[in-house]
């Protein structure tokens, strides 16, 4: 950015306003949609404000959505280290598809969305709904299809044996046979949030926590008519969750009551473009956030079941941070990607540096808290001395760097909604090498065991920060998109 960009001045509403006449009107005015408020304000409202409206709606939503991690976690304990050792083992691939559909190719399909609708361009937000659900299908077949496939092999090659092997598969193989419907709910969710619809994907989120978390451990245990399933039981309850969202989120994008409306339309090249050049990297900057716990996982493996069952659930914590942070980080996206669709880039670079810094307190406080206390978390799992007493290493070293985290994984988003998301990907290969890489030659060459892994998470971390930062400051990420 040049100094005189630097000192220019901010316009004003008003001036806002007046930029994007005739879609921005008076709230007050009779003739103006529920779709056109939420533009104006998106365009012309005070940011922190915003953001936060935004944002709130999907942070309390998913925090019931982590107590179902949590709880699950919980359920499962009662069977055993072994079925805790198998959970830990499916869990990174789990939340790699939820990352994906989510934060991947959902983040792809928000951005087109929200560039959209911040242009006015209202047919191409519409026809990019059914294209997100021809992605869908696909997507989420080839996981199913893989994982049934390949999942064993995968989780031998982590460390998984015996018992802990078994329930592994048995928990994947009942896990993804769902996983049409989660990507459909999760890809429908992220064009309603680029829109600036976040009530519906919150409310669809809160009701799918409120009927799992009762539902898990009837189906793990067996109730009644009910048969115990075991570890199967918790890929059960979710798949039963999503088939019922999805079937809810169809009918009601085709009623055209979210301000967008779902309709069969020929395949364009453009839209589905549009959407990959951001979904894309983003899909494979999730893939390597979730390859480098994945690689970590099976150096931890080397260790025993003891050591994996409490990387396991003290990782859990890192993953539900990313939760926590997708909140903060869809809403940033979809301001981000309406004001630059507008082309007010001045503005949008002003709420990715705002979001970026509520990211990171949020999760620094929450790290700063468990570094301080880790067995308030750990003894939700397990009370095994060994399990516990590797978690409390791997908490005391990387949670203080939650704060890194949440800046970086914020201003991520913020750069997909500007329509460019190679920057984010070259961050997350930083954070894959230093973590994973270094934490073999870590393990490996100086036989560091847990300590020595947490110390090159924590790095990859700190560079994965810096990188996002570095991305922020650079003028050619906040230059407006030709079309």
């Amino acid at each position: 950015m040049s100094l005189e960009e630097a000192a220019a001045p901010a316009l004003s509403a008003t001036e806002l306003a007046a930029q994007n006449a005739p879609f921005v009107r008076s709230a007050a005015a009779p003739t103006q949609s529920k779709s056109e408020q939420t533009r104006a304000a998106l365009l012309i409202a005070p940011i922190l404000p915003t953001l936060l409206k935004l944002a709130l709606p999907i942070v309390t939503v998913l925090v019931a959505q982590t107590a179902v991690n949590i709880a699950e976690a919980y359920y499962v304990g009662f069977l055993g280290t072994d079925a805790l050792a198998g959970a830990a083992l499916v869990f990174p691939i789990f939340m790699l598809m939820t990352m994906m559909s989510n934060g991947g190719l959902g983040s792809g399909v928000a951005s087109s969305v929200a560039r959209a609708v911040g242009a006015g361009r209202r047919n191409d937000a519409d026809a990019a709904l059914f294209h997100a659900i021809v992605l869908a299908i696909i997507v989420g077949a080839l996981f199913t299809l893989g994982v049934t496939l390949g999942g064993p092999l995968l989780y031998r090659a982590l460390g998984g044996r015996d018992a802990a092997l078994t329930a592994a598969t048995t928990y994947s193989n009942y896990l993804f046979a769902g996983a049409i419907p989660v990507w459909i709910v999760n890809l429908q969710a992220a064009a309603l949030r680029g829109s600036g619809n976040v009530k519906v994907p919150a409310l669809v989120t809160l009701i799918g926590a409120i009927v799992t978390i009762p539902a898990s451990p009837v189906l793990i245990f067996g109730l009644g008519p009910f048969p115990r399933l075991g570890i199967g039981g918790a890929g059960v309850a979710f798949g039963l969750y999503y088939g019922a969202a999805m079937l809810f989120l169809l009918r009601y994008m085709a009623s055209g009551r979210s301000g967008l409306t779902l309709r069969i339309v020929r395949l364009r090249g453009e839209i589905f473009a549009d959407m990959l050049k951001v979904g894309i990297p983003t899909a494979f900057n999730a893939l390597l956030t979730n390859l480098t716990v994945i690689l970590v996982t099976g150096a931890v493996g080397l260790f025993g079941t003891s050591a994996l069952a409490g990387y396991g659930i003290s990782s859990r914590l890192d993953y539900i941070m990313i939760p926590l942070l997708f909140g903060i980080s869809t809403a940033t996206l979809t301001m981000v990607g309406v004001n630059m669709g507008a082309g007010h880039t001045a503005r949008a670079r002003k709420i990715g540096w705002t979001s970026g810094v509520v990211g990171m307190l949020f999760t620094g406080t929450i790290g700063a808290v468990v570094a301080i206390f880790p067995t308030s978390w750990l003894h939700l799992f397990s009370s095994d001395t060994e399990v516990v007493r590797e978690g409390m290493t791997y908490l005391r070293i990387v949670a203080p760097a939650y704060s890194a985290l949440g800046f970086g994984f914020v201003t991520s988003f913020a750069a997909q909604g500007t329509g460019r998301a190679m920057g984010p990907l070259a961050a997350a290969l930083a954070r894959i090498v230093i973590a994973a890489g270094g934490g073999w030659i870590a393990v490996t060459a100086f036989d560091t065991e847990m300590t020595g892994l947490a110390i090159m998470i924590t790095a990859s971390l700190a560079a994965y920060a810096a990188i996002c930062a570095a991305i922020m400051l650079s003028p050619a990420t906040w230059r407006p998109e030709s079309r």
